[in-house]
């Protein structure tokens, strides 16, 4: 069995190989080590062999954590955010990436002017429109990002989405296509606020195929620090 160490080495092999497939630098593309429901102690011991940027799932969890392991790293939200957790989402996290509505982009605003701060976040879309995800659609993309240009404290940097779940990972190319035409969409509107700065979508069995059709951001949980115990709660 590989040690984390070995498999952040594999996997930054792996990124840099898709990058350069794809004619982009291997250093263009962000990785995110997704360390939900992962112990403390392969955390310190992935952030040890370089993962810079950390993605969590829950808000409580991700407290825990950022309070016992501090900031030697960024930390991002990858999962659901609940309208009742934005106080503390904002406070402890670096990026948002999942913000799905208007209203809770508004409730973000609110709750990041009451500490003076200006909220980084990512546009979630239901790329498969499927009933258990959470984001926007594309139809409602447009409107979502006008209303949110007028917030004074969110900064949009971009788009993130979970495509559906594809066996052949070759399969998730057409969702990750879209992404990538909705994405730079956006940049050529140059709406005010708005700047598209970060596709993030791939995850372990896909994202160098999301690498071959535009992201620059992926989140990879498994092939880094193993399968994690279920956890329903």
């Amino acid at each position: 069995m590989l040690s984390i160490e070995d498999n952040v080495n594999q996997i930054r092999e792996r990124i840099a190989n898709a990058a350069i497939r794809a004619g982009k630098q291997p250093e263009d593309i962000v990785l995110i080590g997704v360390s939900k429901r992962v112990d403390e102690d392969r955390i310190r011991r992935a952030v040890a062999a370089g993962i810079t940027i950390l993605g969590e799932n829950r808000v409580q969890e991700a407290k825990g954590k950022i309070a016992s392991l501090g900031t030697p790293v960024s930390w991002h939200l990858i999962g659901h955010l609940q309208s009742n957790k934005v106080k503390y989402a904002v406070s402890i996290f670096d990026l948002i990436q999942s913000v799905d509505s208007v209203s809770l982009a508004q409730e973000i605003d609110r709750r990041a002017a009451q500490i003076n701060k200006v909220a980084d976040v990512l546009v979630q879309l239901n790329i498969g429109q499927e009933a258990t995800k959470h984001g926007t659609t594309a139809a409602e993309l447009w409107t979502m990002l006008g209303h949110m240009s007028t917030f004074k404290h969110i900064a949009v940097r971009g788009l993130m989405a979970i495509p559906p779940y594809m066996s052949d990972p070759e399969d998730s190319r057409p969702y990750f296509g879209r992404m990538k035409e909705l994405f730079e969409q956006a940049k050529t509107k140059n709406i005010p606020g708005i700047n598209m700065q970060y596709l993030s979508m791939g995850m372990s069995h896909d994202f160098e195929v999301a690498i071959a059709e535009g992201a620059n951001m992926v989140r990879i949980g498994t092939a880094i620090f193993g399968e994690r115990p279920y956890n329903p709660i």
